[in-house]
């Protein structure tokens, strides 16, 4: 999907041209993939711009800094900050957010001795990730030749850039095959998550999803689809699930900042229940966009708004 640019991107504090927004090409990030980031969004709600759960988006790409032994320059509250000011900056209602923290320029060599950790952001409007009829038809999807990392080899709970040459793998396999997307198993054999989006069953009156054991990103949104499928009295499961089932499932659907709440409607050519989007999957779906667009209170206080233009110091 081409990008839709805007007039600013930020980096290392300043704010940049969308098109001046360069890297040293021996930085150490190119040959190395040193970089941890993030994806989250901002939606137009009727009070304003609002991002989605930025303070935990955030912290997950602390987490991940810390796991890869990076110290970014900047604060939790910098960050955010420089988040909704450059959503402001850019007069954006809605889009999708990516902070990247990397290895910069200094030297080369695996070890990354005195290279600088780096940071930018980029804001830009983005549509539906798999497409806007998927979220009724649901994407026909494969399961992938290609498995997560094994424990104790890449640590899947960081979002890495080098974590995502695998994902390139399932997703252009896929591709290549007719489908939309790949849905990766771990070493075990069991269901691990897409290229980009973590899994979800129906099955049996049950909803289930695989634990962080099975090598998957601790994602946003599948956090924010268990608190909601457990308020409407579904009983939720993180556990280990085998690739059988998801032929026999009532519903299969992924989940994601990116692909928010995506129906699969065909996996392997198999159809999955009426193959279309199914009634917890429509449910779950109006439940969060119904929450992420302003539509209902916002108990859990995961929206944060959007300052206006005029209130943002360059």
């Amino acid at each position: 999907m081409p990008f839709n640019k805007v007039a600013k991107i930020w980096m290392n504090g300043e704010l940049v041209n969308w098109d001046d927004a360069k890297i040293h090409v021996l930085s150490h990030v190119i040959h190395y993939g040193s970089s941890i980031f993030e994806g989250a969004r901002c939606y137009n709600t009727p009070k304003g711009p609002a991002c989605f759960r930025l303070p935990e988006h955030t912290m997950r790409l602390f987490d991940s800094a810390k796991i890869y032994r990076m110290e970014i320059p900047f604060s939790h509250d910098e960050v955010n900050e420089a988040i909704l000011n450059l959503i402001a900056l850019n007069k954006l209602d809605a889009c999708y957010i990516r902070p990247v923290v990397y290895r910069g320029y200094e030297s080369l060599g695996v070890a990354p001795g005195d290279c600088p950790i780096e940071m930018t952001i980029a804001v830009w409007p983005w549509g539906k990730y798999l497409g806007e009829e998927a979220m009724d038809k649901g994407v026909s999807v494969c399961v992938s030749s290609w498995n997560r990392p094994a424990p104790n080899t890449m640590p899947m709970m960081a979002k890495s850039g080098a974590n995502y040459m695998n994902s390139q793998q399932i997703k252009m396999e896929a591709l290549s095959r007719g489908y939309v997307e790949g849905i990766a198993l771990d070493t075990n054999g069991h269901v691990s998550e897409g290229s980009g989006e973590n899994v979800f069953v129906l099955y049996k009156g049950r909803l289930l999803t695989p634990s962080y054991g099975n090598s998957v990103l601790p994602g946003i949104t599948r956090d924010t689809v268990i608190s909601l499928a457990r308020d409407m009295g579904l009983e939720v499961s993180e556990q280990s699930i085998p690739r059988e089932m998801l032929y026999v499932a009532d519903e299969v659907f992924f989940s994601g900042s990116a692909a928010e709440i995506s129906p699969i409607s065909m996996i392997d050519d198999i159809v999955i229940g009426a193959g279309r989007a199914g009634e917890v999957t429509k449910q779950l779906q109006k439940k969060y966009f119904d929450l992420v667009e302003g539509r209902t209170d916002d108990e859990n206080g995961w929206l944060t708004y959007v300052p206006a233009a005029s209130t943002v110091k360059v």
